[in-house]
């Protein structure tokens, strides 16, 4: 009888630690899908400014190289 209810408290204490797994492992994913997102939000305007800041300097430069 005590052996039944302590087989059963480790099959529902076994149910819940599955339950807590598979949630850590989607926090987890979202956590690398928002760390991931952080990155390319950062990184491409400044891979774009790369290639903006000369272009615009060059046109700055071709237009004023009359008057200067």
């Amino acid at each position: 009888m005590e052996q039944e209810k302590i087989i059963e408290k480790l099959n529902a204490q076994e149910k819940k630690l599955d339950d807590i797994g598979k949630k850590v492992h989607r926090m987890y994913i979202v956590f690398i899908a928002m760390a991931i997102l952080s990155i390319i939000t950062f990184v491409l305007p400044l891979i774009g400014l790369i290639f903006v800041i000369p272009w615009v300097i060059n046109v700055i430069g071709g237009t004023y190289s009359g008057l200067l």
